[in-house]
């Protein structure tokens, strides 16, 4: 292996280690950019910057590092035509070993089987709490309120409560409002 390909494979390796703790699969681009936030917020990822985007919390590092990854077959990235017309990405990973953090393996599993729209709104919160907006949940309402009707921002609530548990508290509380 040329040490161009080891360097490329050490840079991006995150992404694939990422896959691989949530199980080997995530469905849709959304969710990992939202796993990955979550997992930077958390404490157990520090690779990636993040920043506010029309789909909440964003990382162009991550998007070209998940390209590069899937251009150099450390993972793959398999587009599947979606039933409203437009277009979503599988990503996998070659089977490995999970992370040695089960707190870290919980968490990026519990967000990539999560609905995508509930894991967008509770990421969108975190992100807006660390931000210092005094009322997090209710600016996500706001910014998305499209996705955040029919109860699903309760149940976007829900699903960070059960995310907080699952990284054994390393999440922020957010104050629900």
């Amino acid at each position: 292996m040329s040490e161009l390909h080891k360097s490329l494979r050490d840079r991006l390796s995150p992404v694939a280690r990422v896959i691989m703790d949530a199980g080997g699969e995530i469905v849709g681009r959304t969710k990992l950019q939202k796993t990955v936030y979550l997992l930077t917020l958390a404490g157990f990822e520090a690779q990636f910057r993040f920043g506010y985007k029309h789909y909440g919390p964003f990382s162009e590092q991550l998007a070209d590092a998940a390209d590069l990854a899937a251009a150099f077959d450390l993972i793959s990235e398999r587009e599947q035509r979606a039933s409203w017309g437009g277009t979503y990405s599988i990503y996998t990973a070659p089977a490995g070993e999970p992370s040695e953090r089960p707190s870290r393996v919980r968490l990026a599993r519990e967000a990539a089987r999560s609905d995508a729209v509930l894991l967008e709104l509770a990421a969108t919160a975190a992100y807006l709490a660390e931000e210092g907006k005094h009322e997090p949940w209710a600016e996500t309402a706001r910014r998305k309120p499209d996705k955040a009707a029919g109860g699903r921002l309760d149940r976007a609530k829900e699903l960070y409560a059960r995310l907080r548990i699952a990284s054994d508290n390393a999440l922020p509380e957010i104050a629900i409002s």
